[in-house]
């Protein structure tokens, strides 16, 4: 299995058709306190935090790590593309099918326009790049029916369903070259 730690981060901004994935800046601050603040974009992941909170505890250049993409749209971030090379948050884990986990939330007005179809697959691309041939896994719960047909779109095969944080949660997998478009 490759290396996972041998990755410059981060790398050259990748430009798609309308958006740019690129590292976190210390501009993108007030997005990240919208996006984890909001009851709506997280939903599925135990709800919105209180922004007092994240005001205190969301560093100045926030999600500046391996792996973590900004998603700017015309200059300013609508969304992130996460490619967890460790895949260490509690819950069920594969390794055997893929080191890597994709995770990703965006603004609510950046929905239903492609715009995560678009930055995930550029995402996907990049690690293939990076890892060839290594698989990458994705879990969502089954009643997230945005995050099921993304899913799809970009190719991830389903493995198996589970139960976690009382729902029925879902385990894809996706391999360079399936990826739906």
């Amino acid at each position: 299995m490759n290396d996972h730690a041998t990755v410059t981060w981060p790398p050259a901004p990748i430009r798609t058709e309308r958006l740019v994935l690129r590292a976190s800046e210390a501009r993108d601050r007030p997005a990240f306190i919208e996006m984890l603040a909001s009851a709506e974009v997280n939903t599925y992941l135990g709800g919105g935090r209180p922004r007092d909170e994240l005001e205190r505890e969301v560093p100045e250049v926030p999600g500046s790590r391996p792996g973590s993409f900004v998603v700017e749209l015309g200059g300013a971030m609508i969304g992130t593309v996460l490619l967890d090379p460790h895949a260490e948050r509690p819950g069920h884990i594969r390794p055997d099918l893929g080191r890597t986990e994709l995770g990703y939330l965006f603004l609510p007005h950046a929905w239903g326009q492609g715009y995560a179809a678009e930055a995930c697959t550029a995402a996907l691309d990049w690690i293939a790049g990076v890892y060839p041939g290594e698989g990458v896994v994705l879990r969502t719960q089954t009643a997230n029916a945005s995050s099921m047909r993304l899913a799809a779109r970009l190719g991830f095969t389903e493995v198996e369903r589970f139960e976690a944080f009382d729902a029925e949660q879902w385990f894809g997998l996706w391999s360079p070259g399936t990826a739906g478009g």
